[in-house]
């Protein structure tokens, strides 16, 4: 992407940072270093969390692991808490009691119905009221109602965050601040509070 004229990149998929095994402070220096290597700056989902949260001055968080495999998200739990945040409540949707198993969860490929975002955050946020922030990990999709347009959290989060009365970090929008801030640049249309933090 840098021989190709890239003025940023990105790398999406949020268990990188931990499946890695550098830990925060090796994961930063491996973005720094490939930055610096190929002249192009270089950001991780995983780890652009961590510097959104860092930039918000959140302390405590809960942490919605969503369709992740108990060890994606315990490694994501685990990151956070090596990154210096208090994990208050971490959980995917088997956990929150959406589905009967990790198996039926992954039948449904990352694509849910539309209403299932709202109602984990309503769950998580009657177990971890006193989050200063809520995360929401990895890439799944919600059905709209009406044409069933796969939606992702960067697209429901205005009304979330509404919801919730907090800021909603997810590795998406998470990814989406970092490339902006890099590039000087902040989106047009209405966002959540960390993209909208980019219009300040």
């Amino acid at each position: 992407m840098a021989n190709n004229g890239a003025d940023v990149c990105g790398q999406v998929g949020s268990n990188w940072v931990h499946a890695s095994g550098l830990g925060v402070e090796g994961i930063r220096r491996y973005c720094e270093q490939l930055s610096e290597t190929y002249e192009t700056p270089f950001h991780m989902a995983g780890y652009a969390m961590v510097e959104a949260l860092r930039d918000l001055n959140v302390d405590k968080v809960a942490l919605n692991g969503v369709y992740h495999w108990p060890d994606w998200w315990q490694g994501t739990a685990g990151f956070l808490k090596e990154a210096g945040f208090d994990v208050v409540w971490a959980g995917n949707f088997v956990d929150q009691g959406w589905f009967e198993s990790q198996e039926a969860l992954n039948d449904c490929i990352w694509c849910f119905d539309g209403d299932l975002a709202r109602k984990s955050f309503e769950y998580i946020a009657t177990k971890a009221p006193n989050a200063d922030a809520y995360l929401a990990i990895g890439m799944s999709n919600y059905r709209r109602e009406g044409d069933g347009l796969a939606q992702r959290f960067v697209s429901l989060e205005v009304g979330l965050e509404k919801m919730l009365g907090k800021p909603l970090i997810t590795h998406d929008n998470a990814l989406y601040w970092r490339i902006f801030k890099t590039l000087g640049l902040a989106p047009v249309t209405e966002q959540g509070d960390l993209l909208s933090s980019l219009k300040d």
